[in-house]
């Protein structure tokens, strides 16, 4: 297999779930083809460098996935007749590439990411519980004695 990376340009003014179905799409047709789809890169809305159909914006998605040429000519073809999709570019990124070692990172990756995760959640849980005990309640302060001093200036004129 041959590593790809597809980057497309969608509509800027299609909302997030009209977005969904495009990717969703891509995400079926490198499935389909026998392919791995390796990251989904949403880079966002930008500015173009030129209009591209009377639009100086587009919103960017880069897609990094393994597969054989008819799945980056089914990928192409499909940016071709969709509307949503305003430019398409294809790069070959490697001519031999190992899918399972390309499997392990993800794996790996996605192990990181869930401790990263686990470990900021542990920290605000901890933050929360500082924040709880930071806005207990002091210790009252002593009352005064009836002669007017405090407990404590009470015991000092005893000694």
């Amino acid at each position: 297999m041959r590593r790809f990376e597809t980057t497309l340009i969608l509509d800027p003014d299609l909302p997030e779930d009209g977005r969904a179905p495009v990717l969703e799409r891509i995400g079926q047709i490198i499935s389909q083809q026998g392919g791995l789809l390796v990251e989904e890169d949403h880079w966002g809305a930008r500015r173009l460098a030129y209009p591209i159909k009377k639009k100086p914006r587009g919103y960017y998605v880069r897609f990094d996935y393994c597969g054989l040429g008819p799945l980056v000519d089914e990928l192409e073809r499909f940016g071709r007749i969709d509307d949503r999709v305003m430019k398409y570019m294809t790069l070959k990124l490697t001519d031999a590439a190992d899918v399972e070692q390309i499997q392990a990172e993800m794996a790996a990756r996605a192990e990181a990411a869930a401790a990263a995760e686990a470990a900021e959640t542990a920290a605000q849980d901890g933050a929360d519980s500082e924040a709880a005990a930071d806005s207990a309640p002091a210790e009252p302060a002593a009352a005064p004695a009836a002669d007017g001093q405090t407990p404590t200036d009470a015991n000092a004129d005893k000694e």
